[in-house]
């Protein structure tokens, strides 16, 4: 399976502008809000919703750097082990993050344990892909670190 981003959706004879267009960074100074903005623009490409809403994000942890302007760790899942798109959602996050004004450093960690299940969906990615609003909720979720947004 390969990803080709918007920008470069021209090589496959497709044009699309507006898909090519980064979504615009919120003005103001730095907030934990931005970076959960930012994450949800970030989308898992076999299923069409954000990293957020489908409950991959575990963690958002900002510490300021001595030299000024901040670090942001993130802690996150994937829906499989074995997903082989794992390196490119980690790429992405780890690129939308850095445009962030004063954001000088990004981590994303990839972690499986706990495992990700359908019970960390928000209630609106479980009706996007047609789940029932209890569905998997009787799973233990693990605990997420930073303010959901």
């Amino acid at each position: 399976m390969y990803r080709v981003e918007a920008k470069d959706t021209d090589a496959l004879g497709l044009s699309n502008a507006a898909m090519a267009q980064e979504p615009a960074i919120r003005e103001g100074p730095f907030s934990e809000q931005m970076v959960w903005d930012q994450l949800k623009t970030v989308y898992d490409p076999e299923i069409p919703v954000n990293i957020v809403d489908l409950g991959l994000v575990y963690s958002c942890v900002i510490a300021p750097l001595e030299h000024g302007g901040n670090r942001v760790h993130i802690k996150m899942s994937m829906t499989a082990p074995g997903c082989g798109m794992g390196n490119v959602l980690k790429a992405d996050v780890e690129s939308k993050l850095s445009r962030l004004p004063s954001v000088k450093e990004v981590h994303v960690e990839v972690v499986l344990d706990p495992p990700w299940h359908p019970g960390l969906m928000s209630d609106a990615a479980k009706l996007q892909l047609g789940f029932d609003l209890d569905y998997g909720t009787t799973q233990v979720s693990p605990t997420i670190y930073g303010e959901k947004k």
